[in-house]
């Protein structure tokens, strides 16, 4: 089953929903800002991405800017964060198995189709 961590708030993660539905593609939806993540699954995620904890953050994000900005961060420290704060973490995220992107454009999620 895919699983996309969905901000409906986000126009790129509903650009990635829609996309997913027209392509008759099932799935399955986290809305994670209403059901935050735990560390050990953040730290799962940024396994399948293949990335650095840092390169999940928007970085753009008031939170970030005004509490992390300008801080070098430790790996954990990145994660604790984003488990903190749920905004701060890039969308949509789409999962298949071990395989995931984050799908900005939309387009991206069929690279794990």
């Amino acid at each position: 089953m895919i699983t996309i961590y969905h901000n409906p708030r986000c126009s790129k993660s509903r650009e990635c929903l829609q996309l997913m539905e027209l392509e008759n593609i099932p799935f399955s939806v986290v809305k994670y800002l209403n059901e935050p993540l735990t560390k050990a699954e953040l730290k799962d995620i940024i396994k399948k991405l293949d990335i650095k904890p840092i390169e999940l953050v928007r970085q753009k994000e008031t939170v970030w800017i005004e509490n992390y900005k300008g801080k070098q961060l430790a790996d954990n420290e990145v994660i604790d964060a984003l488990a903190t704060h749920p905004v701060l973490i890039e969308r949509p995220i789409v999962i298949n198995g071990n395989k995931a992107v984050i799908a900005r454009p939309a387009e991206k999620v069929k690279e794990i189709l």
